[in-house]
């Protein structure tokens, strides 16, 4: 039987912060059913202090003992559990994992150096020798790097090939050589591999250190070779297209599922939109906005960051709350002038604006099933799951055409009477294009005709893991045959 390890700092359900979760949350059980049980599919990450009881509870511990990270010895337990046909490893020191959050601690470097030590070490510790370790974003990146430093010449991991994932590049876990030694016990044979620009860069020593790179969207395999959203890392990039691609992301759709989904207040199908207003209404109840349901409501759900688009976003939402009959609901944290800015259009239009600076799962898809019209124009966009979310809803999505909004969102027209495309886009980063995309969606929203025919288009495209796990076993497919 074919074996992947995949290695990630989050996982949902267990713990996660954003999309490198939901990816390791759905991709492994995904590949499992796509390859008809062929595979078997293991994903290690921290036990952290947030992973529930309920969890806890079915876990078994399978290993007990010291690991050694430089000069330190240091304890680890690791535990197991099965779900949906995946193994799941949790690595356990709470020292390092037993904290308020997944992320933003001094000592970052140190949790996840040791974290990508357990997993290098993971097939030896526990008796599971993977044909492919795929290791996920600069948290797990070590990982690649300790396995061609430190394992290759140990029996099981000779052939082993290594994937590396990048989810967002502007995160690279970049460190002063100081620390080198101290905290990630290299030496100078691993200069090579992770000096870049002067400094540590632990991404691009997994780039240099994987058989093949993929990213989350084709668009953004090729964007990230520029200097204009590479964040320095271009040149290596550059220098190693021919091992990179591009994977597009899918959703849910046991999770996001309008027709049977808990949070939402209705039910629906794309074929009972009747009831899609129900949700409408409800959510309207809930946040104190006139109910109604012959007004679009405009939805925006993000964190609250310049290259998610809310500069361009705070140049022309006051034009369209001022000069169309529609309503808005934004939920998110994030910059604080972004924050004040949207309580204060809420202000100026208490009747039609509704800023929910929080964020809540459960909410989130409330304003989902209620919404009409998404608003997603982030200047760089790694791949994104929200516009697939909301199509899924039947909110109609308009996006910039960037990395994974590009692939996955097509403009809306219509030809000899049949609606093509999925939402509405622009390319220039403006505000005067997205106002104008956005006048756009609300007329094809106000024609109730085509919105019913459209609304029912974009509920029906596939977005879930399928189409994306059928694609990774194309790319596993020669690492496969090379490891025999």
């Amino acid at each position: 039987m074919k074996k992947i390890l995949f290695v990630g700092a989050e996982v949902m359900p267990f713990a996660a912060t954003g999309g490198l979760g939901d990816v390791l949350g759905s991709l492994p059980s995904a590949i499992t059913e796509a390859s008809g049980g062929k595979v078997d599919v293991r994903v290690v990450m921290p036990l952290y202090g947030s992973v529930s009881s309920y969890w806890r509870e079915q876990m078994s511990k399978v290993y007990e003992g010291e690991i050694s990270l430089s000069w330190r010895r240091i304890y680890c337990g690791i535990y197991s559990l099965i779900k949906d046909g995946v193994t799941y490893y949790f690595v356990d020191n709470e020292y390092y994992f037993n904290r308020g959050a997944l992320y933003g601690y001094h000592d970052e470097a140190e949790r996840f150096a040791y974290f990508s030590k357990v997993a290098a070490a993971l097939p030896e510790l526990v008796g599971f020798y993977p044909d492919i370790v795929h290791a996920h974003d600069w948290s797990s990146a070590l990982t690649l790097i300790y396995i061609n430093q430190k394992y290759r010449h140990k029996e099981g991991y000779y052939g082993m090939k290594l994937v590396y994932t990048i989810h967002n590049i502007e995160y690279q876990g970049q460190y002063d050589f100081a620390i080198l030694g101290d905290v990630f016990e290299l030496d100078w044979r691993a200069r090579n591999t992770v000096e870049y620009d002067g400094c540590i860069n632990l991404m691009k020593g997994a780039i240099a250190s994987a058989d093949v790179v993929t990213t989350v969207s084709p668009r953004y395999a090729d964007e990230i070779c520029s200097a204009e959203y590479a964040h320095g890392l271009d040149r290596i990039l550059r220098d190693s297209r021919s091992k990179l691609l591009g994977i597009l992301n899918g959703i849910d759709y046991n999770y996001y599922a309008p027709e049977k989904d808990n949070a939402i207040a209705v039910n629906y199908t794309a074929d009972e939109l009747d009831k899609k207003y129900e949700n409408k209404l409800a959510l309207q109840r809930e946040l104190g906005l006139p109910e109604r349901t012959d007004v679009p409501m405009i939805a925006i759900i993000s964190r609250l960051a310049s290259h998610k688009g809310f500069d361009i976003i705070s140049q022309m939402i006051y034009n369209v709350v001022g000069k169309r009959d529609v309503q808005l609901v934004l939920l998110g944290k994030g910059e604080a002038h972004y924050e004040g800015f949207f309580k204060g259009l809420e202000g100026a239009y208490p009747d039609k604006v509704r800023a929910l600076i929080t964020y809540d799962r459960d909410l989130s898809k409330r304003i989902y099933a209620a919404s009409d019209i998404f608003l997603m124009p982030s200047k760089s966009e790694p791949c994104g799951l929200s516009q697939m979310i909301a199509s899924r809803y039947g909110s109609i999505p308009v996006v910039r055409e960037t990395g994974g909004l590009y692939d996955s969102i097509k403009p809306y027209w219509i030809n000899d009477g049949e609606l093509c495309g999925n939402g509405f886009t622009f390319a220039n980063y403006s505000p005067y294009e997205l106002e104008e995309r956005t006048y756009a969606a609300i007329d094809l929203w106000n024609d109730w005709q085509l919105r019913e025919r459209f609304v029912k288009k974009i509920m029906n495209i596939d977005f879930s893991w399928k189409n994306s796990a059928e694609k990774y076993l194309e790319m596993y497919a020669p690492l496969w045959k090379k490891r025999k």
